[in-house]
């Protein structure tokens, strides 16, 4: 995907629980809360994987952990697999 893809699909989703697969293939479920131009922040889900630092990301900011927007391969929402 573009970059400029993902940061269109990303605001889109802001709020919502999504499933975020970067180009190395780790994988990341949780809710978007916050979206910039070079990163997406995301809260991780408890109980469907994904990784992270923890609820709190780094420096405690309250945002979950940042993604960069041109390490991700593709975004999808979670509710889709799991109803």
């Amino acid at each position: 995907m573009h970059p400029r893809e993902v940061y269109n699909l990303c605001c889109r989703y802001k709020g919502k629980r999504v499933c975020i697969t970067e180009k190395n293939g780790r994988r990341h479920v949780g809710r978007i809360t916050k979206v910039e131009r070079n990163m997406v922040w995301i809260m991780p889900g408890g109980g469907f994987g994904g990784y992270g630092i923890g609820y709190w990301g780094f420096g405690g900011s309250g945002f979950g952990i940042g993604i960069a927007i041109g390490a991700i391969a593709g975004i999808a929402l979670a509710n889709a697999f799991w109803w």
